[in-house]
């Protein structure tokens, strides 16, 4: 199963690789108090919350990182 932005977060956080692609472009991510409210949303819907902080160069790093991931 390739992952990529329209991945959910719950199944990106459950793998180590993808885990740690989320890590290196938002620190903190899998160990934030609120992650659980959000493991049901894909990345590309997150970052539609101007709060996220994630802006579109940002989200495309993520997914071509997500999506050079090899299983």
């Amino acid at each position: 199963m390739p992952f990529s932005v329209d991945t959910k977060l719950g199944v990106l956080l459950a793998n180590e690789k993808a885990r740690a692609v989320l890590e290196k472009h938002l620190p903190g991510i899998s160990t934030h108090p609120q992650v659980h409210l959000a493991k049901g949303l894909t990345l590309r819907m997150i970052a539609n919350y101007p709060q996220a902080g994630i802006s579109p160069e940002k989200l495309q790093a993520i997914d071509e990182d997500l999506k050079a991931i090899e299983e």
